[in-house]
């Protein structure tokens, strides 16, 4: 049975078939938002950033939001398998001290915990992350442009994303209104592609502001509240990356063509690489374009997704849906990490054959 599939864009296609897949040839690395559903990468992701890419010299550049960030921001560690272990850890066991059969826990309490863990894994090791010798992070979070998603408050969030909703139903630039994209960026070397597609504001990425915007990108409106006036950074509250960059649909072709790591290597979750969260339902938007034309997509198996439990890729929707049964849904949380080694192995065998990669091409 087949466990990963390799789809990759037009320029991706010739490289692979004529040089084949190497850690050398890797200029960046996309992590995607996504929740739970990055827990089927983990361990493609220990493999990858624990393994694999040690192999190349060059500079590879992370670019992630929301849960993405989190990943990539492991991988920065001076220990990336057991950064990223324990993160799938913290994600799968995580609770909020409140009984899951009476209700939701409140977003602030959310947004407690999330800090906590935050704290617990990168506190007082920022600088390693910013120091690693190749890997370059930039997180990506979203900026509330309106009074309406300026700060907390049920209400006037919700009149805020009908706004931004309504905005990105004409185009997605019309959504930069409500929502700007803020990178948070390794200041040591500039992003290799061009973030001209969408209203962008860039940050120096710092210790004092790696935590802070990591939680930025992870704060999905209502499940968690904004960050507020983080250091280094225009004032106001920062929201989930993924509300502007959900799959990170970048312009990747605009890396420089004389670059010697041309390729753009993306675990990912599912074969479309989808612009924005508010595009969810958008599916002309789902499309490729030339903008991934050097991009290589991993992406589980439609036969081996069926092995997991339910049949499907976890999501939050599993909170709900094993309420007041805790133990039950970390259960089959811990499976689908387990059952991700399939996926590791699996591109261990392609990206250790010599010669040329067949892959499918990216639709």
């Amino acid at each position: 049975m087949r466990a990963l599939r390799i789809l990759a864009g037009p320029a991706a296609l010739r490289h692979l078939r004529d040089h084949g897949l190497r850690p050398d040839h890797v200029g960046a690395v996309p992590g995607a938002a996504g929740g739970p559903k990055a827990l089927v990468l983990n361990a493609l992701d220990r493999l990858i950033f624990g393994c694999w890419l040690a192999g190349g010299s060059q500079p590879v550049h992370l670019a992630g939001a929301s849960i993405g960030a989190w990943r990539l921001a492991c991988a920065c560690l001076p220990d990336p398998q057991a950064a990223l272990a324990e993160l799938a850890h913290d994600y799968v066991h995580e609770t909020y001290g409140e009984p899951d059969a009476v209700r939701r826990p409140s977003s602030a309490r959310v947004s407690a915990t999330f800090r906590a863990q935050l704290a617990r894994q990168f506190g007082g090791r920022e600088a390693q992350v910013l120091a690693h010798p190749r890997l370059r992070l930039h997180v990506f979070a979203s900026r509330g442009r309106s009074v309406l998603l300026a700060g907390r408050g049920r209400l006037r969030t919700a009149a805020g994303c009908l706004g931004a909703f309504g905005a990105n139903l004409v185009s997605r630039r019309a959504m930069g209104g409500w929502f700007e994209r803020v990178v948070f960026s390794d200041p040591r070397d500039p992003l290799p592609w061009s973030l001209g597609d969408y209203p962008t504001h860039r940050v120096a990425l710092g210790p004092d502001n790696l935590a802070e915007s990591i939680l930025a990108s992870c704060s999905i409106p209502f499940w968690l509240d904004p960050v507020c006036d983080i250091r280094g950074a225009p004032p106001g509250a920062y929201w989930d990356g993924g509300l502007t960059d959900y799959h990170l649909h970048l312009d990747y072709a605009s890396m420089p063509a004389d670059a010697s790591a041309p390729l753009v290597l993306y675990p990912h979750f599912q074969p479309e690489v989808v612009p924005g969260w508010l595009d969810k339902g958008l599916r002309r938007r789902h499309r490729a374009t030339p903008a991934l034309d050097n991009l290589v997509l991993l992406v589980p198996a439609s036969e081996w997704i069926r092995t997991l439990p339910g049949g499907r890729i976890p999501d939050r929707g599993d909170f709900a849906a094993w309420r007041g049964d805790a133990a039950g849904r970390m259960a089959a949380w811990r499976r689908v990490v387990a059952e991700g080694e399939r996926l590791a192995e699996a591109f261990d065998a392609i990206a250790s054959r010599p010669g040329g990669v067949q892959a499918e091409p990216l639709v």
